[in-house]
């Protein structure tokens, strides 16, 4: 234990960077423990020397195991869970996707969500408290044309949300999803390069597209992100369970035309 033993403790998967990262310092912020995984042993160099890191993939049955026994071994509790690690897969029509690109997808999107709630929930059970949050997206809200594995998986994660949520409500462990829209930053960049060429477009256009898809008309930031699983995680969410909740400045369109 450190000198903060008394403080909460949160584990965030695929905190390297991106959203996972201003997830991860938004909690420490708030006085809690974190302890970071990644895939990229790099980006987990980057991070605050007070963190534990792990180098594990989100999809790994056995890495993921071990990564729960050691928080269960170096802290003994676990208060929150942030389940967020995903990748965009592969942007294309159906009948051009890869079997392989698919599998990858749905496996780091869905299985990395039921591998991080299946090494938590031993922890909260046993200490009859705890909150689950899923990183999902507003993809597993509507239908995204040339997103088919990423939307699959992210509509599997909002099931497996709500199913936890009934499943581990009666220990007194909460089970929360964000969902995004179109949040800035290099994962979208390369969506957004893909689409272009898809649909003989600048990414400029594309770009904008999906501003309007959105009321307040602009791209979600990690921070605002951030900012919803802050309350999730919080005192103030108590009893808020089972919930799906937008980030994303109420997309109404999301197949921007162009």
């Amino acid at each position: 234990m450190t000198d903060r033993e008394g403080s909460r403790t949160a584990v965030i998967t695929a905190a390297g960077s991106g959203i996972g990262r201003v997830i991860a310092e938004s909690l420490a912020a708030d006085g809690f423990r974190i302890w970071a995984t990644d895939i990229d042993v790099k980006r987990l160099g980057t991070l605050p020397g007070s963190w534990q890191r792990s180098c594990v993939d989100a999809a790994d049955p056995d890495g993921m195991t071990e990564l729960f026994l050691k928080v269960a071994s170096q802290w003994g509790r676990l208060d929150v869970l942030c389940a967020n690690a995903g990748i965009a897969g592969p942007t294309a029509g159906i009948e051009t996707i890869d079997p392989q690109d698919w599998r990858r997808c749905v496996a780091v999107n869905l299985e990395g969500s039921f591998l991080a709630a299946r090494g938590a929930a031993p922890l909260m059970k046993r200490q009859r408290s705890g909150v689950m949050i899923f990183t999902a997206s507003t993809a597993g809200l509507f239908g995204y044309p040339n997103r088919s594995p990423y939307a699959a998986a992210k509509w599997g994660v909002i099931g497996l949300m709500k199913t936890l949520a009934m499943e581990l409500g009666p220990y007194g462990v909460r089970a929360n999803a964000v969902c995004p829209g179109a949040v800035e930053g290099s994962r979208m960049e390369r969506v957004l390069e893909r689409e272009a060429q898809i649909k003989g477009a600048t990414r400029d256009r594309i770009y904008q597209g999906y501003a309007s898809g959105s009321s307040m008309g602009r791209w979600v930031t990690a921070q605002d992100v951030a900012e919803a699983v802050r309350f999730l995680a919080s005192d103030a969410a108590r009893f808020v369970s089972g919930v799906v909740l937008p980030v994303d400045g109420h997309t109404e369109n999301p197949d921007p035309k162009v």
